[in-house]
């Protein structure tokens, strides 16, 4: 039968029994008071009166006892606090076995010791995080209700709103656009009691595949210096691939959270369109339509089981996003076996050998997981790239383009002129077209999910470039964008979700597959992206290994 990560995960299913256990536990006591009540009555009024004072005072002792109460079951995970996965860690502070203020310090020590070699998270919140877990643990204390993920640390990536501070967007020249409140995807992290202990970096507008700007330097890759941690979330997987925070947030238009991710070494989820809603108050005018469309927030973290959890804590309501849709986090679980497409890769990529044999390990996992897995080759990928590179580049052309070359960098111009070449310049009509031309090829996906649920695909063909690759040349750029990421960027353009989960290490460098599943289905790339985990294991154990 099929071993689907739960299935949902164990791990996440009881840390919802944790929350769920609070409840029964005050009603085991309820229910426990009612029949001593009923006992004590039957009895003669003599022994009631002589019992009732030693009664009141073991009731009175045992409240006592309960606040802040520490389950009989609390017991701390192995190994140092910070490298806790975010299920493990938000289990262990709602038990009781540590504090939320231990945990924090725990992976601030951590930011303070890796961080100013990697330049990853480029805003100190180490104050108000404190504060925030003291908050916390008082909360708790009190026996008030937890969040899934109450005093868990994670950092929020400095393209979103923050309250209070610029949204900077790795520009200078947006210092004066203060943050009116937080963005969504900040607010419902807060609500479920998550702990933000930093701001990762991104390049000038979040615009390119590596993470460099002229306010706060460049991110390195924590398990090499000389390739690039990605963009535009790069800050983000190499913060929680370190170890700084147990969720990392990030967003994608173009691939800025799958790319990020194989290139860390760590799992992440680019929703649909519509799952997570998005707003940024500071923003002097709203977003052109498609860009709006293809682009999504996510989370990165070391496990598949905390990417889940964050998808959900993410994905709450918000009115400030007319896009936002009420879609289930679950669907119908397709016939079994379920069948996955192993996508053929177009003759003119040049496919490095490795990331030919990460493939076909990947889909060896899936086969021993119960799933059947053919060879297929999948709608016009090549089409659906080159729509996606003309339309949000012809978008930005018109919408955007002279505002950000006035206050960007020599680097940002070179990587965007190599982006420009390969798009085609739209008229009017071309544009109608090529936004018509979304739908069909939005439509024939669909209709191949019918027969694959799942399609396994490479992130990169090509090995993971240095980290100022997209500054030398034009050519470079459509090397690493159409020769090797081709299979990220498509999707966008889709809106359909893609997981992406580390499958091996090669020459010391991590390598991660990418699961496209149909419309509101993450919960099918996240159950294939967890079997492919529970047999290839958690990759950043191993950097850790080499970076202590």
């Amino acid at each position: 039968m099929q071993k689907r990560a739960c299935t949902r995960s164990r791990d996440l299913h009881n840390l919802r029994g944790a929350i769920s256990g609070d409840a029964a536990w005050r009603r085991r006591r309820r229910s426990k008071k009612k029949s001593v009540s009923r006992k004590v009555t039957k009895t003669s009024s003599k022994k009631a009166t002589a019992r009732k004072g030693a009664v009141a005072k073991a009731a009175k002792k045992s409240v006592k006892k309960a606040a802040p109460r520490k389950s009989a079951t609390a017991r701390r995970p192995k190994g140092p606090v910070w490298q806790w996965s975010a299920v493990d860690t938000a289990a262990a502070i709602r038990s009781g076995a540590i504090s939320a203020v231990e945990t924090v310090e725990a992976h601030l020590d951590r930011m303070r010791a890796v961080n100013p070699r990697l330049n990853a998270v480029v805003v100190d919140l180490s104050k108000e995080a404190l504060k925030a877990a003291h908050a916390a643990d008082k909360q708790r204390a009190k026996g008030g209700e937890l969040g899934l993920l109450h005093g868990v640390p994670i950092t929020i990536k400095e393209n979103v709103d923050y309250e209070g501070r610029p949204n900077f967007n790795g520009v200078p020249a947006n210092k004066d656009y203060i943050a009116p409140s937080d963005a969504p995807v900040v607010r419902n992290l807060k609500k479920a009691g998550a702990i933000v202990i930093g701001l990762t970096n991104t390049p000038e507008f979040s615009f390119r595949g590596f993470t460099d700007n002229p306010l706060h330097g460049l991110t390195l890759n924590p398990w090499d210096p000389d390739i690039t941690c990605g963009g535009s979330s790069g800050g983000a997987g190499s913060a929680v691939a370190a170890g700084i925070g147990t969720i990392a947030h990030g967003n994608d238009i173009g691939g800025s959270l799958r790319w990020p991710a194989h290139c860390n070494g760590v799992a992440t989820i680019k929703p649909t369109q519509g799952r997570i809603p998005a707003f940024n108050g500071s923003a002097t005018a709203e977003r052109p339509m498609l860009a709006h469309l293809m682009s999504a927030q996510g989370p990165l973290a070391r496990h598949v089981a905390d990417v889940r959890l964050a998808l959900e804590v993410m994905s709450q309501r918000d009115p400030r996003d007319p896009w936002w849709v009420p879609a289930p986090l679950v669907g119908p679980k397709p016939k079994g076996p379920i069948k996955v497409a192993l996508a053929k890769i177009p003759d003119d990529m040049d496919v490095d050998p490795a990331v030919a044999a990460a493939l076909r390990r990947a889909a060896d996992h899936l086969e021993r997981s119960g799933y059947r897995v053919s060879e297929v080759e999948v709608p016009d990928i090549n089409g659906v790239w080159q729509t996606w590179c003309d339309i949000i580049t012809n978008e930005t052309m018109v919408m955007q383009e002279a505002a950000m070359l006035k206050v960007t960098s020599e680097d940002f111009h070179n990587a965007w002129n190599g982006m420009k070449a390969k798009a085609n310049v739209l008229d009017l009509k071309a544009w109608m077209q090529a936004t018509a031309a979304r739908n069909g090829h939005i439509r024939a996906w669909q209709l191949f999910f019918e027969d694959y649920p799942v399609v396994l695909a490479p992130t990169t063909v090509s090995p993971t470039p240095g980290p100022r690759d997209d500054t030398i040349s034009a050519e470079r750029v459509q090397e690493v964008f159409w020769g090797g990421i081709r299979f990220i960027s498509a999707i966008n353009v889709l809106g359909l979700p893609g997981a992406v989960v580390p499958v091996a290490l090669h020459e010391g460098k991590p390598i991660g597959v990418q699961l496209i599943t149909g419309r509101y289905r993450e919960d099918l790339a996240l159950d294939a992206a967890a079997a492919i985990e529970n047999r290839a294991g958690v990759l950043a154990h191993r950097l850790w290994e080499t970076m202590d």
